[in-house]
């Protein structure tokens, strides 16, 4: 018992990440609803980092080069698309806020494609026995579909776009798995 209580102490951070994709990190009572708690998660993280990574980038490059608004207008010049537009708020503490708010909902699109996409394609292998492209083109046909609806701006043909876009993706991904 001391041996295995000694183990758990000496654990290190790398030993915890491998044991996150072999072990499962929930345990809520079914396959599916552990891969899609499982995808949701680790790809929510994934979004919020790559959000505030993209966020510091920006704010980088503003302070080396002057205020990107006032910034030339030719072609091919860089343009500044604050992804946060709340970001530059009146105090830090309404930069501070925009920031967590818009982190929070893309992280929120991330984790929501991750366990969308994870669950349908683990509940049509189960249904269809088997895994192979067509599970993966329905589940990025949905997904993508589903994403579209998260943004600002919903049209038809955007989210018919989003769902062709998904389904051509993870069917590619799916058939490339293999080769490489």
């Amino acid at each position: 018992m001391s041996g295995s209580g000694n183990n758990l102490e000496t654990r290190s951070l790398l030993d915890e990440l491998r044991s996150f994709d072999k072990g499962g990190f929930f345990d809520l009572g079914h396959p599916l609803l552990n891969r899609i708690a499982e995808s949701f998660v680790k790809a929510a993280g994934i979004g919020a980092i790559q959000a505030v990574s993209r966020e510091a980038y920006f704010t980088a490059v503003e302070s080396v080069n002057g205020d990107a608004t006032t910034g030339s207008t030719e072609i091919g010049a860089p343009k500044r698309h604050h992804r946060f537009p709340d970001f530059r708020g009146e105090s830090n503490r309404k930069s501070v806020e925009a920031l967590v708010k818009n982190t929070g909902i893309e992280s929120m699109q991330w984790g929501l494609a991750a366990g969308m996409y994870s669950g349908i394609t683990y509940g049509l292998k189960e249904a269809r026995g088997v895994h192979d492209w067509k599970n993966s083109l329905m589940a990025g046909a949905a997904t993508g579909a589903v994403l579209a609806l998260t943004t600002g701006e919903q049209s038809h043909e955007q989210v018919v776009q989003c769902a062709i876009t998904g389904a051509a993706i993870s069917t590619a991904a799916n058939l490339l798995t293999g080769i490489f």
